[in-house]
């Protein structure tokens, strides 16, 4: 197979995106996705190398973001974004607490630094209960599907606790949160396009879902506790001198649910099936836990959660490995590409835990709008195979698995039956 082979959107790819990436390394770099612009008329194209992304995702002026701009159309159009048709209430709470570089620094700082930045520390206990809780449930089988049974629920348990958001509704949170990443799972092509029957679909979802948030702020702010949507109930925003509104919180939440479930979870996933194809690393893990951070992180650059996505725009011409890409061109950021990049890293698809700068991965992106919640998932990893570690001696495959991942952009393994012994 040739670049001119490759697809990365068409169904099954997913089950092929890192050979196509090693032929994109060697042939096509920046890759002509034709009229799949943005804007009618322009052109897409899909960058693989570390440089090159890094580079993009550094300099907002250069290469800005499409929901920046509609942002700015918000903002200068006078109006209230909450109140506009077909803006959720994400991109409605962006314009109204985030529009610009600075207000996004004090956004972060202010609302979500404390609860899933580095004040995420706060949630270790949480997060090592939920683990040994999930454990308990099956480790007396010898048995486990562990998408299901453990690295799925897992995130949503910690974000539920973070949030405060009731654990008997949990399967409500995975219901709102499949619905607030419809696009990025079945949407076509770069762009993520929905049809008008999906739209509709998905916007009923997040009816439902902001209705049921409406209804948890009030409560909270009647019997306020210690998680995070009764702080955003209390907070004054310093850039705007107030509290926030229950709409504005609302929004808040929407952002941790979109960001906060899928990427621990293909993460966990992906990294037991690391350590089986590995098993001198369960090794070295078992007798020193010191490298557990190191394996989170290579597993993360090895199999990225999120493969990619559309999200910048080029202001100018530009050059990237030689090509020219045009003025208005639409930017396809390929994490997982870059990611193993041989040019950036030695022995890229080997798994070591002595890498150095093992951080400078771009699954969490980098610069102003790194992952929020880069802390929160890295914590969550940590700690879920530290407890892993303490009460499984060993994993294998068992004889029934498919792995087959779903559609879209982000790298889920559907289901992984494993057989394991007991510490």
């Amino acid at each position: 197979m040739h670049a001119v082979d490759v697809d990365l959107f068409s169904p099954g790819a997913q089950e092929h995106w890192y050979e196509a990436y090693d032929i994109l390394h060697n042939e096509d770099p920046v890759h002509l996705l034709e009229g799949e612009g943005f804007l009618p008329g322009t052109d897409a194209y899909v960058l693989t190398k570390h440089d090159d992304i890094a580079a993009v995702v550094r300099d907002e002026v250069r290469f800005p973001l499409p929901g920046s701009m509609f942002v700015r159309q918000l903002v200068e159009a006078e109006v209230d974004p909450f109140e506009q048709p077909n803006v959720n209430v994400l991109m409605a709470s962006i314009a109204s607490l985030r529009p610009n570089p600075e207000m996004w620094r004090s956004h972060r700082q202010e609302l979500t630094d404390p609860w899933v930045g580095p004040g995420a520390s706060r949630n270790a206990a949480m997060v090592t209960q939920f683990a040994h809780q999930l454990i308990d449930q099956w480790i007396a089988r010898g048995t486990v599907e562990f998408v299901g049974e453990f690295a799925q629920p897992l995130p949503q348990m910690v974000m539920a606790g973070v949030l405060g958001w009731p654990l008997e509704d949990l399967n409500l949170l995975k219901y709102f949160g499949d619905g607030c990443v419809q696009p990025f799972v079945y949407g076509t092509g770069p762009r993520n396009v929905l049809s008008e029957e999906e739209i509709k679909a998905q916007f009923k979802v997040l009816d439902e879902f902001k209705q049921y948030t409406q209804d948890l702020i009030s409560h909270k702010r009647q019997h306020p506790q210690d998680d995070m949507i009764s702080y955003l109930t209390t907070v004054e925003y310093s850039p705007l001198k107030r509290k926030l509104t229950d709409l504005e919180i609302n929004g808040v939440v929407y952002a941790m649910v979109i960001g906060g479930l899928e990427t621990t979870q293909y993460a966990l996933a992906e990294q037991v099936q690391l350590l089986i194809e590995n098993q001198e690393i369960w090794s070295t893990l078992q007798s020193d836990r010191s490298k557990v951070r190191a394996f989170t992180e290579e597993g993360m650059r090895l199999r990225s959660p999120t493969q990619g996505l559309s999200t910048r725009i080029t202001s100018q011409d530009e050059v990237f490995q030689g090509v020219t890409v045009p003025k208005g061109s639409f930017l396809h950021l390929r994490w997982a590409a870059a990611n193993i990049d041989p040019q950036e890293w030695a022995e890229a698809k080997s798994l070591k835990l002595d890498r150095k700068a093992g951080t400078r991965h771009l699954t969490f992106s980098q610069g102003a709008r790194v992952c929020p919640g880069a802390h929160l998932s890295r914590l969550e990893q940590t700690v879920a195979w530290n407890v892993l570690l303490d009460r499984v001696g060993s994993f294998k495959y068992a004889a029934d698995n498919t792995f087959l991942h779903q559609p879209g952009i982000m790298l889920g393994t559907l289901a992984l039956n494993l057989n394991f012994d007991v510490v």
